[in-house]
């Protein structure tokens, strides 16, 4: 039994190998032909109602959207630029109204420390003047003893060379003969 079977499995093998390959056989050329124009018009079919249209409209929509896109981000630069524009003006002028208020501000301040000094001034003068008065009234006291203190002076020198003491009176007149 076995060799019947080797026997059978040779005779198929031979039979295959005398046919050869299927696609080399003539006859068999006008059925493939068939079949392969059947597959490549719905493989046609296909990609010009199907596949293109979507891959193409998948492209547009992208392309859509990327101009969208930069559309979108040229607007909002834009505003941006503006909103920086704006935000310069409001700094700039923020500043000046800062450097005004700072001016005035020192304006006053010059102003009010300048009216102090005046009123200093004014009371140093014062009392500088009273200082003045009061000096020339103990100078004229003073000097108004000074006779006195002369006369009591001129006294005791006397007495202290002469060892008799001069009245008053008696100096006085020598003072006043020189005076």
């Amino acid at each position: 039994m076995a060799a019947e079977t080797v026997s059978a499995a040779a005779g198929a093998a031979a039979e295959h190998a005398s046919g050869g390959l299927p696609q080399f056989d003539l006859t068999l050329w006008p059925g493939q032909m068939l079949w392969m124009l059947i597959i490549f018009g719905v493989m046609f079919f296909l990609f010009a109602r199907v596949f293109v249209p979507r891959v193409g409209g998948a492209i547009d929509d992208r392309e859509d959207r990327i101009s969208g896109d930069i559309g979108a981000a040229r607007k909002l630069r834009d505003e941006a630029d503006a909103q920086a524009a704006a935000a310069a003006a409001e700094t700039a002028q923020g500043r000046a109204a800062a450097q005004k208020l700072a001016l005035d501000a020192k304006a006053k301040a010059v102003a009010e420390a300048a009216k102090r000094e005046g009123a200093e001034e004014a009371k140093l003068v014062e009392t500088l003047a009273k200082a003045d008065v009061r000096i020339l009234a103990t100078r004229d006291a003073a000097m108004a003893n000074v006779r006195t203190i002369a006369v009591e002076t001129a006294g005791a020198i006397v007495e202290k060379l002469t060892g008799t003491a001069a009245t008053s009176q008696e100096v006085d007149q020598v003072l006043a003969g020189r005076a």
